[in-house]
């Protein structure tokens, strides 16, 4: 007899948006979801900063072509107030727009530089164990030479905030090597309830940033705020590394591309594939042309170039190689 599996629970998704090149990458998004996941049947969420002390200037969307198409691919404009972070740090919208969110509705949150490439549908999340994106580099803490290092680094964090260190190491990885603390990408990432995960997310941040351990003392917060709080956040809920099974979101079903020019760079040809067949569409084109990385790199042939420099079996091990390669051959665009 087959066991029966466990019905998956419904869940929105939410990106960010905002003038500006945020704007056309989340109709790209919107776009590749309904595309890749028509079987999806919740809510997808534009969240949308609005106009106040925490901006210089109205963030806002304001391109009616933009908020038209969106409107045409279901998706619903999620206005929200920027209170702690706004302009200084933008990387704190996707925290402020948690609290915008069904409050009990389970959430996924994608950066808007991300395309959905399968079926959302299939991921098997648990939204009791949050977690979030492991496609990541060792970007933080960068320790000195004499200073603390990695795991002195971290268990003043765990320590500052009453967490179990101990249970959150990889002890696969030697010690002070950065993959054995536990590290995201805040690419991507899920749990049960918006505003209980936000709550502790923004709480965890402004205690970090405003008055950080001892021997955080030389560590840089810009732009890694979010993902120096991020794992604690996620531990104290009781998730973490195996949260998800790998080889669903930064794999057959998601890309984090972050850039163009390394999107074509490296990432694999179904995902070239499902950006070039969403951004064919003449209703979609002519609102995407607006932006002009996306009217060289895709529309101009100008990502085909980029592709054409590296064999995606033998890339690179850093992306700042990747990047410097790109800007030497004059095609980097952001």
């Amino acid at each position: 007899m087959t066991k029966k599996q466990p019905q998956r629970q419904a869940f929105n998704i939410l990106i960010v948006g905002q003038s500006g090149r945020l704007q056309y990458e989340a109709l790209l998004f919107a776009a590749s979801l309904r595309h890749c996941s028509p079987d999806f049947a919740r809510q997808l969420f534009v969240a949308v900063p609005q106009a106040g002390p925490k901006w210089s200037n109205d963030p806002a969307i304001r391109n009616v072509a933009v908020l038209d198409a969106l409107g045409r691919l279901g998706v619903r404009i999620l206005p929200f107030e920027s209170t702690v972070f706004g302009q200084s740090y933008p990387q704190g919208n996707k925290i402020e727009a948690l609290f915008a969110l069904p409050p009990d509705e389970p959430f996924v949150f994608f950066d808007t530089d991300t395309l959905i490439t399968g079926d959302i549908t299939s991921v098997p999340f648990d939204f009791g164990r949050p977690g979030a994106s492991l496609r990541c580099e060792g970007t933080w803490p960068d320790p000195t030479l004499y200073g603390p290092q990695h795991g002195e680094i971290w268990k003043s964090l765990y320590d500052k905030f009453g967490l179990d260190f101990e249970s959150s190491l990889d002890r696969s990885q030697p010690d002070n090597h950065w993959r054995r603390y536990l590290y995201f990408n805040a690419g991507y990432f899920f749990a049960a309830r918006p505003h209980e995960f936000a709550q502790r997310f923004l709480d965890y941040a402004i205690a970090i940033r405003d008055t950080p351990p001892p021997e955080l003392i030389c560590q840089s917060f810009d732009p890694w705020l979010d993902q120096v709080a991020l794992p604690l956040v996620i531990h104290s809920f009781g998730g973490g590394r195996e949260s998800l099974p790998p080889g669903y979101l930064d794999g057959s079903v998601s890309c984090h591309y972050r850039v163009f020019p390394l999107l074509y760079a490296r990432e694999e040809d179904h995902t070239i594939e499902v950006l070039h067949t969403v951004a064919a569409p003449n209703w979609i084109k002519k609102v995407l042309k607006g932006h002009e990385p996306i009217k060289r790199m895709v529309y101009q042939g100008r990502g085909a170039k980029v592709r054409a420099l590296f064999d995606r079996t033998a890339l690179p091990r850093r992306e700042q190689m990747i990047r410097n390669q790109i800007k030497s051959a004059g095609f980097w665009m952001r």
